[in-house]
């Protein structure tokens, strides 16, 4: 009889992500498919694991999605825009279908908590993780534990002060000030009018500037030791620098700044896929 396994998985707006894993931590399987319908890659899933028995899961989520252990709808969706998916329920489904107990965080949480232990946050008490793509999510990990309250954090939503001169509208639907509508994926695209941002200064230096809002936000709201970026708009060349020069203007040497060193505050993700990661370490930490 072969030996009970984990599974991780790690949904997204356009994918799903997942893993399988021994006890010894050897990677026996792993694959992705598009987000597509929940009842679809309910089934997929249950056929990645091929007939294991799965020991515990564990689900990285796209948001909203409710990560409270002690609520009856634990790993809900909520409300979203991606069709078929608000109220349904990923993990509970899995893990009736698995016969395994299952734990649930948001992509960006289990991302964070990944990069903590394993990653660009290793030897730090407190780390965050922030992806800049399409969205801007964030998570805090805190000895190996992330931040939840009744719901989870939306830094994305966070507002910030609109540089000077920039009537650009937001690409948010909900917020005009917000760093998500301003400095995220979209919002760069419509700025940047086909240009590259490693070409076009003036616009690096606006998306700067609220990233650094953002980061020196998180300084007086968590005072993380390290913050850790992620996402495909932070792959641009000079950018992180160039976030963390606004994120001390913007500190300005008031007492939290001290959190943040003498340099190297703010760094790139070290984890390819670090919200499956976190996800392996969440269903393994359920037998722990």
């Amino acid at each position: 009889m072969s030996q009970p396994v984990f599974l991780a998985v790690e949904t997204g707006g356009t994918k799903i992500v997942w893993r399988v894993a021994d006890a010894a931590g050897a990677v026996l399987g792993e694959g992705r498919f598009a987000t597509g319908r929940p009842d679809d890659a309910v089934e997929a899933l249950v056929a990645a694991a091929d007939g294991r028995a799965v020991a515990a899961l564990g689900v990285a989520s796209f948001g909203p999605v409710v990560v409270d252990p002690q609520s009856p709808d634990y790993g809900r969706m909520l409300p979203t825009p991606k069709p078929g998916w608000a109220g349904f329920n990923l993990a509970r489904a899995l893990g009736e279908r698995l016969a395994a107990p299952y734990a649930v965080d948001t992509d960006v949480n289990a991302a964070a908590m990944a990069e903590a232990a394993l990653g660009a946050g290793r030897g730090t008490r407190a780390a965050a993780y922030v992806t800049v793509g399409t969205g801007i999510g964030g998570g805090l990990s805190v000895e190996g534990r992330t931040l939840k309250g009744a719901l989870h954090p939306e830094i994305g939503h966070l507002f910030v002060r609109r540089a000077p001169g920039d009537a650009q509208q937001s690409a948010c639907p909900f917020h005009a000030d917000c760093v998500e509508g301003l400095a995220a994926g979209p919002a760069v695209q419509a700025r940047l009018n086909g240009r590259r941002l490693e070409d076009a200064p003036e616009v690096r230096a606006v998306v700067a500037d609220y990233l650094g809002q953002l980061v020196a936000g998180l300084v007086f709201a968590w005072a993380p030791d390290r913050v850790v970026f992620g996402g495909g708009v932070m792959s641009t060349p000079g950018l992180l620098a160039e976030v963390e020069a606004q994120a001390r203007a913007a500190v300005a040497g008031y007492g939290s700044a001290v959190v943040m060193g003498e340099g190297g505050y703010v760094v790139p993700a070290a984890l390819e896929h670090a919200g499956l990661e976190g996800a392996l370490l969440m269903a393994r930490r359920l037998l722990d």
